[in-house]
């Protein structure tokens, strides 16, 4: 089999003639020095493996040459040289297709691992190339729950992103499921059959850290009696998961960087450099960038990091989704805890979406376990709701409805006021969709439901042509 080729694109001849040195031992190597000379040759080679291009070049610049080959030559992989001063540059041209950028002055060895580790890459992603999953699917999502505009917005970014090797950072409130989202990256992506580890950053000191995600060798510490594996060890061939990675000191971050760039470390008080193959996601519920201008947090480490950002949305502002997430807690709840709950009543539910949920999802599920496990009745009501929810939630409770009795259907609870909930349900539905004039985008966005939860519900009730 023939050695990988590889293009290398530079104004400066130096620059160059030094990277081809590197490389020419493994790879078949040409170079040009701008941008027409780069698409010249990319014409007339039958297949250039990857693309090594400088940033800043007179004429076309290393961005308007990403763009041409990403479009016309999208089996290259590109990725760019860029000095300090233009990381930021370098990660938006990332966020545009480039598959990884490399810092000048250019450190040989990083060269080397980088390009391999690129191809590589890749080419197990040409290879894991499945038939194409179809958007309303929920193959590799099925823990996050969620239909609400918000959330169908999440899960595009997470299955466009988990096939690539670009780091992840997941932002948003303690309980919004930033966890759940990593596992789900990582279930789609290239690299699904290693193993998922995850570090909660904030529940280690510095020195406990830095043992545990790089390991430590005998006599380490004071007592340490033998070797231990870090983390990064451990997930090697998977994924790292770093949640709350604001809270790394500086130090350690110097070091993450480095596994970052290289892939390589050294355990603590150890000298052997250990290689590892990881993909890494973090998650903070800071805002990185205002560490990053209080000097918290290293800018480089930040854009490294920052590649691609998923924000995850507040519960408040994604209530649509509360039935279907208090429906699901209700039957784990009552199931591990074999009592035979059948689930809320309508009243029970206008409570629970009226609530503001300053702990996201993660109280809603509290408040279902706690309202199962002490439960006496089959159906859940308003008094089993937490007090504390209970009496917030009325406090901009609407006036109840004038007249209307009970209707019971069979199997269903009573809704007061008349009907059930699924006929209360229909009705809001079908009022809201002609308040918009069977504008269907705009009625599931003021519901706060997808387009296809609308879809689904009106074939159910005949009314989809």
């Amino acid at each position: 089999m023939s050695n990988p080729t590889i293009l290398i694109v530079d104004d400066d001849k130096n620059t160059r003639d030094g990277l081809q040195r590197a490389l020419q031992r493994n790879y078949t190597v040409r170079t040009a020095e701008g941008a027409d000379a780069a698409l010249a040759i990319l014409a007339q080679t039958p297949h250039v493996d990857l693309m090594l291009s400088d940033l800043r070049m007179p004429g076309t610049d290393g961005l308007g040459l990403l763009r041409h080959v990403h479009q016309h030559y999208p089996q290259t992989v590109c990725v760019l040289l860029t000095a300090y001063g233009t990381v930021e540059t370098a990660v938006e041209a990332m966020r545009q297709g480039a598959d990884d950028f490399l810092m000048k002055p250019v450190n040989l060895d990083h060269l080397d691992t980088l390009v391999a580790r690129a191809l590589k890459a890749h080419d197990l992603k040409q290879k894991a190339q499945a038939p194409e999953i179809p958007p309303d699917g929920k193959h590799g999502l099925e823990n996050i729950i969620g239909e609400s505009p918000a959330m169908d917005a999440v899960f595009d970014i997470i299955r466009r992103v988990a096939p690539t090797q670009a780091s992840i950072l997941i932002q948003g409130a303690s309980g919004t499921g930033k966890e759940l989202v990593a596992q789900a990256i990582h279930r789609l992506s290239t690299q699904s059959k290693g193993p998922f580890v995850a570090v909660h950053c904030a529940a280690l000191s510095s020195t406990l850290l830095e043992s545990e995600l790089f390991g430590h060798e005998k006599g380490a510490f004071t007592g340490t009696t033998g070797q231990r594996r870090g983390r990064f060890e451990m997930a090697d061939g998977g994924t790292l998961f770093l949640d709350e990675i604001s809270e790394i000191d500086l130090a350690t971050q110097v070091k993450l960087l480095r596994v970052l760039e290289e892939r390589t470390f050294e355990r603590v008080g150890g000298e052997e450099t250990i290689t590892v193959d990881i993909r890494i996601v973090t998650a903070t519920n800071k805002d990185l960038r205002d560490y990053v201008r209080q000097g918290k947090f290293r800018e480089d480490l930040f854009f490294r990091l920052n590649v691609v950002d998923i924000l995850l949305p507040v519960l408040r502002e994604r209530a649509g989704d509360i039935p279907l997430l208090a429906d699901r807690f209700v039957k784990e709840y009552a199931e591990r805890n074999a009592k035979p709950i059948k689930g809320l009543m309508p009243e029970t539910l206008e409570l629970l979406t009226r609530y503001g949920w300053p702990g996201n999802v993660r109280e809603l599920r509290n408040a279902i376990e706690k309202m199962v496990v002490l439960a006496q009745t089959e159906w859940l009501t308003p008094d089993d709701v937490p007090g504390n929810i209970r009496s917030t939630a009325r406090e901009d409770a609407p006036p109840p409805p004038e007249g209307g009795g009970e209707v019971q259907l069979a199997g269903r609870p009573a809704l007061q006021g008349g009907g059930s909930l699924a006929d209360a349900e229909k009705q809001k539905i079908l009022s809201t969709l002609a308040q918009h004039n069977d504008n269907r985008t705009r009625a599931a966005a003021e519901l706060g439901i997808s387009r296809r939860t609308l879809h689904r519900k009106l074939k159910e009730w005949g009314k989809e042509s």
